[in-house]
């Protein structure tokens, strides 16, 4: 072994220790961040002074404040700031009452400062600017009085009024979810949520098995279908029954409703013997596999292809190349909270940058994978009142274990991705933004989305922080041709899950046609109506109208496509 290769050894051996260490957080990005903010904040005397008048104007704010509050005349549900109307952590009566009013404004106040002093600082790199006031709101949350038993007025008088009864309760709930964690269990009530009986039920047959992918055929529930099959894409950092709930809100089940022949990819959870596995081969192996598959069962026909999240971008990908090679198989494509422009890609951009990937990329050579644990952990701190501090309080100070529902279930059912794969998606598409640029590789010859001239229906979800629906509306700077666009009330994921009859929902759609002017997003958002109810039969209707005449059903499976078993399969149970 040569000096070089020895050195690099050691230096990847280091570079994954200290990712372990660190919680796969490169303390030279975080470094680097700080250090450019404190820089700048150094040089620019104008915005100090004004940080400091702003700390006067607060502890003036809060003195005037605690005088009010100390008269006996005093109205104790006055505020000096008032939360923004998304934050609920002081939202109970309880802490318009002394001293809990006093401190819980403080801490407001303190909010309010950091806010400004890790904003608007003129020279400071864009990406560090996100990452100090991520952390820095990171903090505060840790800070907040709601977070501490002796600070929290409900939680006092929950553990008054039960005798501490509430916090023996938390206390077990703690021990029983660090047992759980420990032996790799599922979360606590997942177990009502039983994949094949209770979840992933809706019948059907594998009539594809190959080492990444089983391709799932739903048996019709109508005694007619559309002759164009529908196949449903999930990303591979899920697994794929979030489209197969139970049944009042399974998705398949929906489709195969409406007359649909439904097929879906199953993907198989990675080891560490699947390193190697690149973003061809979930062309190869997982889109185009599934494809041939359901040409076999239904010869000459056309395919409503569906793509979710990291899916969406595969099948956008996959389109791209089919136009390039005048592939005419698909009849439209649908992408739910896919992006296909990674500039703007949200607060999931602050974990990546060049230092930060190539940490991950020294600890995924290590183990051959990214870990599902990794993936939940930055999910949790881009949420952390909601995924985090909130499930703290309720469980473990207020001893209220709430019940899970299906969506709970199915997320924590984690998934791991194979080390190749991940480091050309982080870098090919967030990094170098590749595939807006017309500088994908596809079988070694770039694509061009511009290319695709199927019609596209697209979803966007009002609170994604994952996919921001104004990253994934830029889907109308790059498809030349037909475009619905939808906006759906909900998240990432609970806004997809969106059935009929689903209470508090509602959407705005718009189709651009070829040649219509660009509308920016806000624009856009403005000018078209609330529709109240589900996305889904609108969904609908845009299939039938690109859809044939009913016949009838195909077989499951065809020659040489013999059933391998029944639904879910095998890979959506490995963990």
């Amino acid at each position: 072994m040569d000096t070089q290769a020895a050195a690099r050894i050691t230096d990847q051996y280091f570079h994954a220790s200290q990712a372990r260490a660190f919680g796969a957080l490169s303390p030279a990005s975080l470094s680097l961040a700080w250090l450019d903010w404190a820089m700048h904040l150094a040089a620019s005397p104008g915005k100090r002074t004004e940080l400091l008048r702003l700390a006067a104007r607060h502890q003036l704010d809060l003195a005037h404040y605690l005088y009010d509050c100390l008269k006996a005349s005093g109205d104790p549900s006055r505020v000096c700031v008032t939360p923004p109307e998304t934050d609920r952590r002081f939202k109970d009566p309880a802490w318009c009452r002394w001293p809990y009013n006093l401190w819980h404004q403080g801490f407001l106040l303190t909010q309010s400062w950091w806010e400004e002093a890790t904003t608007g600082l003129h020279g400071t790199d864009p990406h560090h600017v996100q990452q100090i006031s991520f952390w820095a709101r990171q903090w505060l949350d840790m800070m907040s009085p709601g977070n501490q038993l002796w600070t929290n007025p409900v939680a006092l008088e929950r553990t008054l009024k039960e005798r501490g009864m509430n916090l023996l309760r938390g206390g077990g709930y703690l021990l029983e979810d660090i047992v759980r964690h420990q032996a790799g269990l599922p979360i606590a009530g997942a177990d009502k949520f039983r994949v094949g009986h209770d979840v992933a039920a809706t019948p059907g047959k594998v009539i594809l098995r190959n080492r990444l992918i089983e391709l799932i055929q739903y048996a019709p529930t109508t005694a007619a279908v559309r002759p164009e099959p529908i196949l449903l894409v999930p990303a591979w950092i899920m697994k794929y029954y979030i489209l197969d709930l139970s049944p009042h809100n399974s998705l398949v089940r929906f489709l195969l409703d409406q007359g649909y022949t439904v097929y879906c990819i199953s993907w198989k959870n990675p080891t560490d013997q699947d390193a190697e596995l690149d973003m061809d081969d979930y062309l190869r192996h997982g889109f185009f596999a599934a494809l041939d598959a359901i040409g076999r069962v239904q010869p000459e026909c056309r395919i409503h292809a569906t793509g979710y999240c990291l899916g969406g971008t595969l099948l956008s990908i996959a389109a791209a190349a089919m136009a390039r090679d005048g592939d005419t198989r698909l009849a439209s494509a649908s992408l739910f909270t896919a992006q296909v422009d990674f500039s703007e890609p949200g607060e999931i951009g602050l974990f990546i940058d060049e230092a930060q990937v190539h940490l991950l990329e020294a600890q995924m050579e290590r183990q051959g994978y990214f870990s599902a644990e990794q993936m939940a952990g930055a999910f949790q701190m881009l949420r952390s009142y909601d995924l985090l501090w909130s499930r703290i309080i309720h469980e473990y100070l207020l001893g209220e274990r709430r019940p899970i529902n299906d969506l709970m279930a199915w997320n924590a059912d984690t998934t791991r991705m194979p080390a190749r794969m991940h480091s050309q998606y982080l870098r090919r598409l967030y990094l170098n933004n590749d595939l807006s640029a017309g500088r994908y590789p596809v079988g070694g010859r770039p694509v061009s989305i511009g290319d695709i001239r199927l019609p596209i229906f697209a979803v966007g979800t009002i609170t994604d922080h994952v996919a921001p629906w104004r990253s994934v509306y830029k889907l109308h700077q790059f498809f030349p041709g037909e475009l619905s666009f939808v906006l759906t009330s909900g998240g990432h994921n609970a806004g997809i899950v969106s059935e009929p009859g689903h209470p508090r929902r509602q959407y705005r759609i718009r189709t651009r046609q070829p040649g219509d002017p660009f509308l920016p997003p806000d624009t856009w958002m403005e000018s078209t109506p609330i529709h109240e109810g589900s996305w889904w039969t609108a969904w609908s209707e845009w299939l039938a109208e690109r859809s044939g005449a009913p016949v009838a059903p195909p077989s499951l499976g065809a020659p040489g496509l013999r059933p391998l078993g029944d639904a879910p399969g095998r890979y959506v149970l490995e963990t």
